[in-house]
């Protein structure tokens, strides 16, 4: 029996986008897009010494002798795709996805197996539509013979394989700069400002400490090139530390803020120190024993330092002369500082907290812009989520209103007005200019990327939207909306893309329960009610009241209604813990098949001014009413798209159908 062959290779896989939609759609129109999609790239692989294995359906399997090779392939497809793409008719342009990397590989006849090729096939779907994705085995071959620019993204656990793989995106010159997007990394312009140990003599000293930490990342993000983390993904490490290797490898940085503050009295000590991931050494250490007056010049001190020492320069926006003070009242920085570690606990009464530290701000420094703008917010988020939209929205549009005229380049205060155009008066367009001028000021406002991808999403504008909820992940990986991503994957038309990610983050986290009743919801609509059933049974411990409605509802709609109608009456009568609307209401009854009862209240949250169904309206368990004349007639009043979703209904499968409360609401 031959020994079989191994040897070292680079492989490209590749993939055509929303083929299988389209395919579904019109499977003529498709197939004569797949002939010419083969058309245009196997003269391309030919020119590049590329042998094609094989093809499955839209997807190419190519070797290649060289890394170099394949890049350059690579970056000649999706050269040749634009320019076709230029002249296309609309809906049938040709956006492919595709994934290098260069390993062993094992010879099989005229096939090639092993961890390559796995490799290859799974940073393949990473890659934006009409992007390239390399690993970074790939990257130390390429980066210095090629001219496009590399951005590192998130090293991301695959499916599979063992431990997260260094992804890296290329650049192309004819792309549309990305909003937001960070520059290349290795050249120290991934950021984390870890949070700073609090030293001080009083351990309730720890809030100032915190709020330095987001402050310092409010004022980097400053820094033009720099993407810096957000703060809810480098919180956790205060209570679990890691080394920098870990913490590099799981954020996807290759520069590291550490240190820790002092405060006693009217003096605080600040001792910093910047390292490189990769190499471990010291870019630049510092002491600062200063009075708490000069905590703006100590900010403005760190971001100069910071970005002289990783070559960049600061922020256009800021004003000529040096940053602008925020306040000169050092009392109301203090409780500003207090609002901002609040708002970001989530706990209980977290809202009435965060509010009366901003409020107390303000009363003692009447033109504090960034405290305004907090404020808004704070209010914006917990609307429609802890807090009723009508109580929350209109003190939100009179705080951003007076943070903007107080300082127009307050980026949250753009972002606060773009959430209220978007969510409250449902004027899409003015939303779009606020949020992505928000972006153009910060472009780590991650509360601006993610709700600009999220209303995106609800107009159907899927590609943009995942480009948009990807950076947002890039931004805050701990925390960013991994299951909106999931799920605009699934509208879209690649249902086995949602599930995959929905699998791999159920396995990260076997004992959260949001990642099994979102993956069940996800396998619904796929028509895999087994599997959905099998997640519906995982036992909830000490559950929130949104992980208890996920369940309820997961359970209602494989046919287990008991746990669904319990928490619906408890809604009905006040007794069910946290905050209910009309729309979650309608949400369970529609999974219950109690369809009128549940337009009737999606209509009742109209007319009331709470107004959410943007938010969930594309979620299968709405599928039973998504036909009904009355649901597309709300769907008009806001202004959204009425067509059917470019899955098939769940109401034309067995039973019933699935939301998410907590799971692909704005996270």
């Amino acid at each position: 029996m031959p020994v079989a062959r191994r040897r070292l290779a680079a492989i490209m896989f590749t993939d055509m986008v929303g083929y299988s939609a389209l395919a579904q759609r019109n499977e003529a129109a498709a197939l004569k897009l797949l002939d010419r999609h083969n058309r245009l790239l196997r003269p391309v692989f030919a020119r590049f010494a590329g042998r094609e294995v094989k093809t499955v359906g839209d997807a190419f399997l190519v070797e290649f002798e060289s890394a170099l090779d394949a890049v350059r392939a690579a970056i000649e497809v999706q050269r040749e795709l634009d320019k076709y793409d230029r002249s296309a008719a609309e809906g049938l342009e040709i956006r492919v996805r595709i994934g290098v990397h260069v390993g062993d590989v094992v010879q099989q006849g005229d096939d090639v197996l092993g961890d390559a090729v796995n490799i290859a096939s799974r940073i393949q779907p990473l890659a934006s539509p009409g992007g390239i994705c390399l690993t970074q085995q790939v990257v130390d071959q390429v980066q210095t013979k090629i001219a496009e620019r590399l951005e590192r993204l998130p090293p991301t656990p695959l499916k599979n394989l063992r431990g997260p793989v260094a992804v890296y995106r290329v650049v192309l010159p004819w792309e549309a700069p990305a909003l937001g997007s960070g520059a290349a990394t290795g050249s120290g312009r991934q950021l984390a400002v870890l949070p700073l140990a609090n030293i001080s003599p009083d351990p309730n000293d720890g809030y100032f400490a915190d709020g330095l930490t987001e402050e310092l990342i409010s004022v980097l993000s400053q820094v033009d090139g720099l993407s810096v983390i957000a703060r809810t993904s480098v919180m956790p490490y205060k209570a679990a530390p890691k080394s920098v290797p870990q913490i590099g490898s799981e954020l996807g940085v290759d520069s590291v803020l550490e240190g820790s503050v002092r405060k006693a009295g009217d003096r605080m000590r600040i001792t910093l120190q910047l390292i490189d991931v990769p190499t471990q050494r010291h870019v630049w250490a510092s002491s600062y024993d200063r009075e708490l007056h000069d905590v703006f010049a100590v900010q403005t001190d760190i971001a100069d330092r910071t970005a002289e020492a990783l070559r960049l320069r600061l922020g256009t926006t800021a004003p000529e002369g040096g940053r602008r003070r925020p306040t000169d009242n050092l009392a109301a920085y203090d409780l500003y500082l207090r609002g901002l570690v609040a708002a970001q606990e989530r706990d209980d009464g977290y809202l009435e907290t965060a509010v009366r530290w901003f409020s107390e701000a303000t009363k003692l420094d009447p033109k504090f812009a960034e405290a305004y703008a907090a404020w808004a917010t704070t209010y914006v988020i917990a609307a429609g989520e802890h807090v009723a939209m009508r109580e929350a929205i209109p003190k939100a549009r009179r705080l951003a209103a007076r943070a903007l005229r107080l300082d127009p380049n307050s980026s949250d205060a753009h972002a606060a007005l773009a959430n209220i155009a978007f969510q409250y008066d449902h004027r899409w367009r003015y939303a779009e200019a606020e949020f992505r001028r928000a972006i153009e000021l910060n472009p780590s406002n991650v509360t601006a990327t993610q709700f600009f991808g999220t209303m995106l999403f609800a107009l159907g504008r899927f590609e943009e939207a995942k480009e948009l909820t990807r950076r947002a992940i890039r931004l805050n990986p701990g925390g960013g909306p991994s299951a909106l991503l999931a799920w605009i994957e699934y509208e879209s038309g690649d249902p086995a893309e949602a599930i995959r990610q929905a699998e791999e983050g159920r396995d990260r986290e076997p004992g959260a329960a949001q990642g099994h009743s979102y993956l069940g919801l996800l396998y619904l609509g796929a028509g895999r009610r087994g599997d959905a059933r099998r997640e519906a049974d995982f036992r909830l411990v000490r559950p929130t009241e949104e992980e208890r409605f996920d369940h309820a509802l997961l359970n209602a709609l494989v046919g287990r209604t008991a746990e669904a109608r319990a928490i619906a009456r408890r809604i009905e009568q006040g007794t069910e813990p946290g905050y209910n609307s009309a729309t979650h209401l309608a949400m369970l009854y529609s999974a219950l098949g109690e369809k009128r009862r549940a337009l009737s209240l999606l209509e009742k949250d109209y007319r009331a001014g709470d107004r959410v169904l943007w938010l969930w309206q594309r979620g299968i368990y709405f599928d039973p009413i998504r036909a009904d004349p009355r649901f597309v007639r709300l769907l008009h009043r806001y202004g959204l798209p009425a067509e059917p979703p470019r899955r098939p209904l769940l109401a034309e499968r067995p039973r019933r159908r699935v939301p998410r409360r907590g799971t692909h609401r704005r996270r």
